[in-house]
């Protein structure tokens, strides 16, 4: 869970102010902010397009969609690979959060992922990047519960947006989608209220124990192979996935580019964090969903209704409010609040020309 920072305008001038992105202990400071940020945002894009795309083919791939579980298995073996390398490159690989408390987060970051990937045998990708879009809903609400955080009127006004946009996306998915399934989105609702507790507990104990990330991977994912591991093993499910696997080695090669993109995609939205705030990485990040939306429709063959668009369009629309409502003092100060206002007015427009549109064919 991220917090929002500062807006940092990206000028000459303040070339040398901030930290610069870093990534895998490879340092972006010898080029100025601006080409910083420009390749940060396109590795982001890069990774999470690709992470998306190749998700979406191995579900498609074969008859792999019963395997949704043993695809996390091995997501989870591969971050937790990862982690241990990131952290001995750590001046302290000494844990600083309770063992017990990993225990809690491994549970629900199986829950978030597996519930995830699992949802794909069910439901459209669009769909899914949908839901997940909606974070917001339950984020706020676990944040209200757990952290005992208060938020205004414009919070609600961007979660009802949000939530009258899934409602609507879902129901063009079940109108328009052969394969859409009530069970799909179980499974993606369970994986974002899980994510919701999540988040909210991993800011709370990294901002009292002063973890780092891959501290928190290393522990929170290894721990969750264990469960998932013995989760297979107990239904009886491990040995028929074995089997697929090793009678199709190709699934191991993508199974590990799969993980291993969106591993770098996650450092490097960290990084995006770290130097640029999170209102930067929540709007690239927010745009590549979108992208990732378009290149589904694009390369994989699957039914389209103009309700899938404005749907969507009134997600993004919540979304951008919610940055909007975030930021308004800094947005004032730097002269940007009237561009702002501009661009959620012609969103709120456009969404209404395609509803008419719609309604009207």
């Amino acid at each position: 869970m991220i917090s929002v920072g500062s807006i940092s305008p990206l000028n000459d001038q303040e070339k040398d102010d901030g930290p610069p992105v870093i990534v895998c202990g490879i340092s972006l400071a010898r080029f100025g902010r601006n080409v910083q940020f420009i390749l940060c945002s396109s590795a982001i894009l890069f990774f999470f397009v690709l992470y998306g795309y190749l998700q979406e083919f191995i579900f498609a791939y074969g008859d792999f969609k019963p395997f949704g579980w043993h695809l996390t298995l091995m997501q989870f073996l591969y971050y937790s690979l990862f982690g241990f390398v990131e952290l001995q490159f750590k001046q302290s690989s000494e844990r600083r959060i309770p063992i017990i408390i990993y225990c809690f987060l491994a549970f629900l970051t199986v829950t978030t992922m597996g519930c995830s990937n699992t949802s794909l045998g069910f439901l459209n990708y669009p769909t899914q990047v949908i839901f997940k879009c909606c974070k917001l809903i339950p984020v706020m609400f676990g944040g209200m519960i757990i952290q005992k955080k208060v938020y205004n009127r414009f919070d609600f006004m961007s979660v009802t947006m949000m939530t009258f946009g899934l409602i609507f996306f879902t129901i063009a998915d079940q109108k328009a989608s052969p394969n859409f399934n009530m069970i799909g989105v179980a499974l993606i609702s369970a994986a974002l209220m899980a994510d919701a507790v999540i988040g909210n507990v991993q800011e709370k104990m990294m901002r009292e124990y002063k973890a780092s990330n891959c501290e928190m991977v290393l522990y929170s994912y290894s721990i969750g192979f264990v469960y998932i591991l013995i989760g297979e093993m107990v239904t009886g499910t491990f040995t028929p996935a074995f089997t697929y696997f090793n009678e199709h080695p190709k699934v191991y090669l993508l199974s590990f580019l799969f993980s291993f993109v969106g591993y770098l995609g996650i450092l490097f939205v960290l990084s995006m964090v770290k130097t640029y705030g999170a209102l930067l990485a929540v709007t690239v990040t927010t745009f590549r969903k979108a992208l990732s939306i378009i290149m589904s429709f694009i390369f994989f063959t699957k039914p389209f209704t103009l309700q899938y668009v404005w749907s969507g369009l009134l997600v993004l629309l919540g979304i951008s409010f919610n940055i909007f409502n975030k930021n308004r003092t800094k947005l004032s100060d730097s002269g940007k609040m009237g561009v702002c206002k501009y661009f959620l007015v012609i969103q709120l427009a456009v969404i209404f020309v395609l509803i008419i549109i719609t309604s009207s064919s």
